[in-house]
């Protein structure tokens, strides 16, 4: 008789897109049946995740057996997580893509949270990049989407902490088994110490600062549809009083470099997280064409910014 073997399922953890989007390190098991995890820079290892955010695309692509496949991107206030649907998910899901697809058509917004398997590939060049495959997706409104920012920022503040703690020893088993850290937390810190070397924690902490703004009541920005271009000399000239263009140049240059992960960052992530900091939009495009003009920053491909 063949042996039973029992699989456990792993846990969705709550995580913020930068934190998942800038891992490198996949760990797979020895056996078949092995789990495999991607770990972060927060020494957090991960199989499954709870994300939410804007879906900001939804496109069905012809692969080369002729099925299709529908590849999205979720926007939270940290940036983006991309997913895929395709053959290997259920039925329900599926049917879930086709209709997000459509609504996006329409000009609908769309608030999603969804539980999804993570995944790290590298291309032929060398590049790593992370994806999720969705097992189940929901509609949610501003409210639960505020509930889940909280949760997500205590999850990511705990991971900051633990990683803190986990400098005062070295990175490897004898010396961080002497710590008063969860011992379900120390492979994770090992490994990603190991792979990633020294870790800057300031633009996690900008992540969740701007989560919680969004949080506590500041949607607008994350819930709906970018709103048209609007006249930017009345605009500018309404809230003069109110902003400030040194801390504005600042914050621009800030978001760009905490985002940033080689190509650059897109202009609505630009725009969406100045927003979240109180910024208008219409003074945030002219700030950043101003910052384009005279050097600061420069545009490798049309509607992407890296600093100079």
């Amino acid at each position: 008789m063949q042996a039973t073997r029992n699989v456990r399922r792993q846990p969705a953890i709550h995580i913020l897109a930068s934190e998942f989007g800038e891992s490198t390190l996949n760990e797979k098991g020895s056996g078949e049946f092995d789990p495999s995890f991607v770990v972060t820079k927060l020494g957090s290892r991960i199989n499954r995740v709870i994300v939410a955010g804007l879906l900001e695309r939804m496109e069905a692509r012809e692969v080369s057996n002729g099925s299709v496949i529908y590849q999205g991107q979720l926007r939270d206030p940290s940036g983006l997580n991309y997913f895929s649907v395709g053959d290997y998910v259920s039925d329900s899901v599926k049917e879930l893509a086709i209709e997000f697809s459509s609504k996006l058509e329409s000009g609908e917004p769309i608030l999603l949270m969804m539980v999804a398997k993570t995944r790290l590939y590298q291309t032929d060049e060398g590049a790593v990049y992370t994806s999720l495959r969705p097992e189940e997706m929901c509609i949610i409104d501003t409210k639960r989407y505020a509930t889940w920012l909280a949760r997500t920022c205590d999850a990511m503040m705990v991971r900051m902490t633990n990683y803190t703690k986990s400098l005062d020893f070295e990175a490897n088993m004898e010396s961080m088994s002497k710590s008063e850290l969860p011992l379900s937390t120390i492979k994770g810190l090992i490994a990603a110490r190991n792979h990633y070397g020294e870790l800057d924690l300031e633009h996690y902490r900008l992540n969740v600062m701007q989560a919680l703004d969004i949080a506590e009541g500041k949607l607008e920005s994350a819930s709906k549809p970018l709103p048209q271009k609007v006249d930017i000399e009345s605009e500018v000239e309404e809230n003069d009083n109110q902003t400030n263009q040194d801390d504005l140049e600042s914050a621009i240059i800030d978001i760009i470099k905490s985002l940033d992960q080689g190509d650059g960052v897109d202009f609505e992530t630009i725009i969406v997280n100045s927003e979240a900091r109180g910024h208008q939009r219409s003074v945030t495009e002219e700030k950043i064409e101003s910052l384009s003009d005279d050097g600061t920053i420069h545009e490798p491909a049309f509607g992407w910014f890296r600093l100079v």
